[in-house]
């Protein structure tokens, strides 16, 4: 029978640590205490899931409900116009919580379809998910299956409307108990879990963390089920979905199938992008989509841009993606990208990719152009990456010779594109690349959006541009308001007050006794590690 295990909480731990919380927003500095702290915090998540299992799934439930654990929804843009809404969690609790997923991935992926291609959960090594389980494999599967048909096979191509917001938990619930076989405690947590980060309603996936994601095929997974029993050729990708028929009265019978199966949890499909095509208008569209070989688009798509710093062939794999990138005009590929109606959110993000791989001269024309007044509302549903990149390069030193003309661009956007700011995840790129160094627009930008904010994630942003800074008026401001911040404010500014010298050291002193009580969990026990005491002594190091 499938058991949550210590070493779950350890990779939950590792990919936090490596990949960051939530990949819709900055890499936290709480991550990197993670990254340093993996085994103390994965022994003290598995100490307290031992003792829930111990128990009833009624005590599980109870012990979840009366924990205060922190969450907070976060609005993040999306597509050229749209907005969605993004979760940023305790980072014990995150840990905690894809601790439980990594379980339930390892208990279902021997079970999955292998027309479901995404996040394939990797039961060895060091990542969470196999790589080669991507949406390319999942394109080109279909793109073989139409071929292998004989002509004027029809080809149904859609995804559910809102998928995550309206996942059912009790569905959830339901599914992590089959997996378990009547041990209920493991559902009771996450259905408890679940409730909390969307304040008590019974529906709806918090975005951004690994954890939903397993969920998210949890679910999915049954679905895969109905379509494979009632002998439809199927492939899926989160959820897209693609069905091949051989005609068209089978592509509507499979069509219906699938609506079926899908209201039976609730969700429903996306009228808007429902289209049945032929197989050669399949395969023509898919191939536009995948590029044609020796096109320098392609190319720029078809790089693999992750870089493992601790690999044994670490910096021969950096310099040949190094020498992938120069051998690409990668300044021409942008300037198509705006002569375009409506700019490709992954050609650009791709570009931002590459920003620290360039020269000097040529990163800074790049950025240039991206941080434009003009180009910059197009490359909208980028920002993140955009940001991502700019972050990268502003925190090399082999790129000083460009970071006062960097700057100056950075500090022009408050003012000429004030409404990009507006979402609370942009608020948190942005402020990651001017954390760098304060000038008067950094400082007056950080300081209003602080009074202004209720969002105690982008607080904490700010609290750390201040220390980076050094700015000690606003540190001395902040100090003196410790018993009024929260804890996610206070352990940024305990953070913070090692730039601070004597002033920052006192400080610590005076407030050290009260943090065991001001960061509990509230799953605390005697004479064990806990995290308020971890946090500190980390900071203290």
């Amino acid at each position: 029978m499938p058991k949550v295990k210590l070493d779950h909480f350890r990779r939950a731990a590792v990919d936090i640590g490596t990949h960051g919380d939530n990949d819709t927003l900055p890499f936290d500095i709480d991550n990197r205490f993670i990254k340093q702290n993996e085994e103390v915090l994965a022994n003290i998540a598995f100490e307290f899931c031992r003792e829930l299992i111990q128990g009833s799934a009624a005590d599980a439930r109870k012990a979840i409900s009366s924990l205060n654990i922190f969450s907070e929804r976060l609005l993040a843009p999306t597509g050229p116009a749209g907005f969605r809404i993004t979760t940023k969690i305790h980072p014990f609790w995150n840990l905690y919580f894809n601790g439980l997923g990594i379980a339930i991935a390892e208990a279902l992926e021997p079970i999955r379809s292998a027309r479901a291609h995404s996040y394939r959960f990797a039961l060895q090594g060091d990542g969470l998910f196999v790589k080669d389980a991507s949406w390319r494999a999942f394109r080109e599967a279909t793109v073989a299956e139409c071929i292998a048909q004989r002509e004027g096979a029809i080809v149904v191509q859609t995804d559910i409307s809102s998928f995550y917001e309206h996942v059912s938990h009790h569905r959830i619930e339901n599914s992590i108990n089959d997996l378990f076989q009547g041990d209920g405690t493991v559902s009771a947590q996450v259905d408890r879990f679940l409730s909390r980060f969307a304040a008590g309603r019974s529906f709806g996936l918090p975005v951004g963390g690994q954890c939903s994601r397993i969920l998210a095929e949890l679910l999915l997974s049954l679905v895969d089920q109905q379509l494979t029993d009632a002998k439809l050729m199927w492939r899926r990708y989160v959820d897209d979905f693609v069905l091949i028929t051989p005609t068209q009265a089978e592509a509507y019978r499979a069509l219906s199938i699938l609506a079926h199966s899908l209201a039976d949890y609730g969700l429903t499909l996306n009228r808007t992008k429902t289209i049945l095509l032929t197989s050669k208008h399949y395969l023509d569209y898919v191939r536009t989509q995948l590029g044609t070989a020796g096109d320098e688009t392609n190319k720029l798509l078809e790089i693999d841009l992750h870089f493992d710093a601790y690999s044994d062939t670490a910096q021969s794999d950096y310099e040949e993606l190094k020498q992938v990138v120069g051998s690409l005009n990668i300044g021409a590929l942008l300037d198509l990208e705006l002569q375009k109606a409506q700019p490709d959110a992954f050609s650009v993000s791709q570009i931002s990719r590459t920003l620290k791989l360039h020269e000097p001269k040529v990163a800074i024309q790049l950025i240039r152009t991206l941080l434009s007044q003009q180009n910059l509302h197009a490359f909208r549903a980028s920002w993140s990456t955009i940001m991502r990149g700019i972050a990268q390069v502003r925190s090399d030193d082999t790129f000083r010779a460009i970071f006062t003309d960097l700057d100056q661009l950075l500090d022009a956007i408050p003012s000429h594109s004030p409404h990009l700011l507006t979402a609370e995840a942009s608020q948190l790129h942005y402020l990651r690349t001017i954390r760098f160094t304060r000038t008067d627009v950094r400082a007056q930008y950080v300081y209003g959006i602080y009074s202004s904010t209720t969002s105690q994630t982008v607080r904490r942003a700010c609290i750390d541009c201040w220390g980076t800074w050094r700015d000690r008026p606003s540190f001395t401001r902040e100090r003196n308001k410790w018993n009024s911040l929260l804890p996610d404010e206070q352990r940024m500014l305990w953070f913070a007050a090692e730039n601070f010298d004597d002033e920052g050291q006192k400080f610590r002193t005076q407030v050290r006794n009260s943090l065991a009580q001001a960061w509990q969990l509230g799953i605390e026990r005697p004479n064990k590690p806990t995290f308020a005491a971890v946090y500190a002594a980390w900071n203290d190091t």
